[in-house]
């Protein structure tokens, strides 16, 4: 695999773990029941439950340690995630690929990492299922399988996770759908009113005219829609003018007088 083949990969990893938006997230008893379960199992003093970012391994949950990420140059798990299986250092001071990691040569004192990667449907390794210990050992078959099955259930808690932000996120989009819509209708119903209004108030008008004038319904109309672009004025806004006119106790209808300019 050439190392353009690699860095594809990667960009396709890193997408995966900002679509399952773990990183950063508060501590989830899910997760700390599973690392804690893990280091009683093994009998190891560290387990830890982490995602590789860029340029960190940032840990969702970790038991028997107290940081909450490392960077990923040193961290065990960034060459993990790239193996099919369980990645394992039985001895690190004797194994070639550890012998100067700080994780080994310092503080910590890491002498044993067994790492199963945790590993997505469409095939994309978000982190490790990992479990570490200050002394050298090896990894039984029957622990192997204990360890993928810790690592299967650790997928399984993501994954649900992952419905459930799409749940939620649904549910809003689907409620901000509503009150859009709520929102169209609500205008389309004043629309309609104001429609209404306006064909009450120009029935009226017209009603008035035919009488004092002695027209038909489509010669009043035409009267009134003249008297309309003679004077500028809206042929609604009119034919309130001449019903309020009306109201008011005059017995001729009588059209606006053309407005200031």
């Amino acid at each position: 695999m050439n190392d353009r083949h690699l860095a594809e990969i990667e960009v396709e990893r890193l997408a995966a773990v900002r679509r399952y938006d773990i990183l950063d997230t508060p501590r989830d008893g899910a997760f700390d029941r599973i690392t804690e379960l893990a280091s009683s199992l093994f009998g190891v003093p560290i387990s830890i439950v982490s995602i590789v970012d860029t340029d960190r391994i940032w840990f969702k949950s970790h038991h028997g340690v107290d940081a909450a990420e490392t960077s990923r140059d040193p961290g065990l798990c960034a060459s993990a995630i790239l193996a099919d299986d369980i990645y394992v250092v039985e001895d690190a001071q004797a194994d070639p690929r550890t012998l100067a990691n700080p994780l080994v040569a310092g503080a910590m004192g890491l002498q044993f990492y067994a790492g199963q990667p945790l590993i997505t449907a469409e095939g994309h390794r978000l982190g490790t299922l990992c479990i570490i210990d200050r002394q050298p050992r090896q990894l039984s078959v029957q622990e192997a399988v204990t360890l993928r099955t810790l690592a299967a259930t650790v997928m399984d808690s993501l994954e649900l996770r992952l419905a459930a932000i799409r749940v939620v996120r649904l549910e809003e989009e689907r409620r901000h759908e509503v009150e859009a819509a709520a929102e169209h209708y609500r205008k389309l119903a004043e629309q309609l009113e104001q429609g209404m209004e306006s064909s009450r108030q120009i029935g009226k008008a017209l009603g008035l005219m035919m009488a004092q004038y002695k027209l038909d319904d489509a010669a009043a109309f035409e009267k009134l829609t003249g008297h309309s672009q003679d004077l500028n004025i809206k042929l609604r806004q009119m034919a309130q003018d001449i019903v309020a006119h009306h109201n008011q106790g005059n017995a001729t209808v009588t059209e606006p007088a053309p407005q200031a300019s």
